[in-house]
C-alpha cells in the first residue's frame, strides 16, 4: 500500500490553520528572563497567564510574508549556497573525481579495498560541509552500474551517494543548511561546537561505512543473499553495468577541487577567529562561486545559468523556511509560545538531562516523518526547542544536536522525496529497501541515544 501524505507546504499551511485556530482556544503566557554568560534565557520558575492576542484569517494570510521578511538573511543564504554549488557541480569536477577512482578499482588491489569506505566518506563530507542530499541522485546513475560492473549490487549502489550523503547531512558539522540555520534561530554562534559534531560525524560515517564493506562483501561471495538479486539480474541483461567512459580527472578539475576545499578552510577560520555570521560567509559562498566558475573555464552564461538553476532549485526551500517561520510569527504574536512551552515541559522534563535530551531525539525522529526538509524543520522546531532546551537544563547546542539526529531516519521514511526519488531511479521497491535499511537503522538509533549522553554530562555550550 502506498503511503500517501501532504506535500510539505500543505502539511506547514495545514500546521499554520492549526495554530491560528488554537490562538482563539489557548491561553497566552510568558516566561521571566535572567541573564545566563551575558545571554538570555529563560527562567523555568517565571511562568505566568497573560491575555492571549487571537489571530484571525488575515493574520493567517500575512503570516508568511512577515515569516518571509524576518527570515530574510536566511533564505538569502540559502540560495546564494544553492547557486554556489550548482557552479561547483557545472564543472565536472566532482564527476570527474568520482570516474577516476572508479576505473583504478579494476587496476589496485587497495583501490578495491579502500573504494567503499572512501567513497562513502567522500558523500558524507559533502552532506556534512555544503549539505549534499538531493545532489546525490543523479550519482546512482553512476554507482548502481559500476556497483552491479564490481560484482556487487543495486543497494550498494544507492547506499554509497545516498546513505553516504544523507548521514553527513544528519550529523553534519558545517552544513549550513540544518546546523546554520538552526544555530541561528538558537542564538548561538554560527557552526559553534564543532568539534563534539565533528567526532559525532566520524563515528557515524564509520559506522556505515563498516555496514557497507561486510554487505558487500557477503553479496560478493553470495549475490542471491542481495534483496535486489532478481532485479539486478535483468539490469545486468540490459547491459546497465558498462564502466567504458570514465576518463581521468584533469589539470583544471584537480585545481578547482583544491579551490574548494581551501574556500571551506577560510570558512572554517573566518568562523571560528573572525566571529563570521550568516551574511559573511554568504559572501564568501559568492566569492567562492565566482572564482570556481572562472577556473572551471565556465563561459559567463554558463555561470549565471548554473547559479540561477541552483538558487531556483532552492526557491522552495527558502518558501519553506518562510512558512515555517510564518508559524512562530502567528504563535509569537497571539502569545502562546511560551504556554505551549509550559505544556511540553513535562514531556520532555526529566530527573537528568540526559534522557530529557534522548526524549527531544525521539520527538524530532518523529517531526522528521513530517518534514524532512532538514532547513524547514529547524526553522520550524528550533523556536521551541531552543528555550524548551533551557526550561529542561539541555543545553541548546545539544538539542540542535538532538534535531540532526533525528534526521537519521531521513534514508527509510517512504515520506521524503529524495528516498523516493533515488529508489524509483535505482528501480528498487520501498518495501525492499526498508526492510534491508531496518539493521542500519537500529545501529544509528543506539548511535544517537549514546551520542547524547557526552554533551549533558560535559554541559555543552
Amino acid at each position: 500500500m502506498k503511503l500517501r501524505l501532504p506535500n510539505t507546504f500543505v502539511l506547514l499551511f495545514m500546521i499554520l490553520a492549526m495554530i491560528a485556530i488554537s490562538t482563539w482556544l489557548v491561553p497566552g503566557g510568558q516566561y521571566g528572563t535572567v541573564m545566563v554568560d551575558g545571554k538570555p534565557r529563560i527562567d523555568p520558575a517565571s511562568f505566568q497567564y497573560i491575555a492571549s492576542n487571537p489571530q484571525g484569517f488575515v493574520a493567517l494570510m500575512m503570516a508568511p510574508i512577515k515569516g518571509f521578511v524576518e527570515a530574510a538573511q536566511i533564505i538569502a543564504f540559502v540560495l546564494i549556497a544553492g547557486g554556489t554549488f550548482s557552479v561547483l557541480q557545472r564543472t565536472e569536477a566532482i564527476d570527474s573525481m568520482i570516474k577516476t577512482v572508479a576505473k583504478a578499482h579494476t587496476r589496485s588491489a587497495f583501490v578495491r579495498a579502500t573504494m567503499i569506505p572512501v567513497f562513502i566518506t567522500m558523500f558524507s563530507i559533502g552532506g556534512a560541509t555544503f549539505g549534499m542530499s538531493e545532489e546525490a541522485i543523479p550519482f546512482v546513475l553512476i554507482f548502481v552500474p559500476l556497483a552491479l560492473a564490481l560484482g556487487y549490487d543495486s543497494v550498494v549502489g544507492v547506499s554509497i551517494p545516498f546513505v553516504g550523503s544523507q548521514v553527513g547531512f544528519a550529523t553534519a558539522f558545517m552544513n549550513p543548511f540544518n546546523v546554520g540555520v538552526a544555530q541561528g534561530i538558537a542564538g548561538l554562534p554560527l557552526y559553534s561546537g564543532m568539534g563534539y559534531r565533528i567526532l559525532v560525524w566520524s563515528v557515524a560515517t564509520a559506522i556505515t561505512a563498516g555496514f557497507m564493506m561486510w554487505y558487500a562483501a557477503r553479496i560478493k561471495r553470495r549475490p542471491e543473499l542481495s534483496p535486489t538479486y532478481l532485479i539486478d539480474q535483468e539490469k545486468r541483461k540490459e547491459k546497465m553495468v558498462s564502466v567504458d567512459g570514465f576518463e581521468r580527472m584533469t589539470r583544471t578539475h584537480s585545481l578547482v577541487l583544491a579551490l574548494f576545499v581551501g574556500f571551506m578552510v577560510a570558512m572554517l577560520v573566518g568562523v571560528t577567529r573572525y566571529e563570521w555570521f550568516i551574511n559573511e560567509i554568504a559572501a564568501l559562498f559568492l566569492v567562492m562561486a565566482i572564482v570556481i566558475g572562472a577556473v572551471g573555464r565556465l563561459s559567463s552564461d554558463e555561470f549565471v545559468a548554473a547559479f540561477i538553476q541552483g538558487a531556483k532549485d532552492l526557491v522552495t526551500t527558502g518558501l519553506v523556511i518562510a512558512l515555517a517561520k510564518g508559524t512562530v510569527v502567528l504563535a509569537r504574536d497571539a502569545h502562546i509560545i511560551d504556554t505551549m512551552l509550559h505544556g511540553l515541559m513535562p514531556l520532555v522534563q526529566s530527573a537528568s538531562p540526559i534522557i530529557a535530551a534522548q526524549k527531544m531525539f525521539v520527538i524530532q525522529t518523529v517531526v522528521n516523518f513530517f518534514i524532512h526538509s532538514g532547513t524547514g524543520q529547524a526553522a520550524l522546531t528550533m523556536p521551541i526547542m531552543a528555550p524548551l532546551a533551557d526550561l529542561v537544563g539541555v543545553t541548546r547546542q545539544t538539542a540542535i544536536l538532538a534535531y540532526q539526529l533525528g534526521e537519521l531516519t531521513t534514508p527509510m521514511i517512504p515520506t521524503s522525496g529524495i528516498t523516493v526519488g533515488v529508489l524509483t531511479l535505482a528501480r528498487i521497491p520501498w518495501i525492499t529497501w526498508a526492510k534491508w535499511m531496518v539493521p542500519l537503522q537500529l545501529m544509528y538509533f543506539v548511535m544517537a541515544m549514546v551520542l547524547l549522553i557526552p554533551p549533558c554530562l560535559m554541559v555543552w555550550q
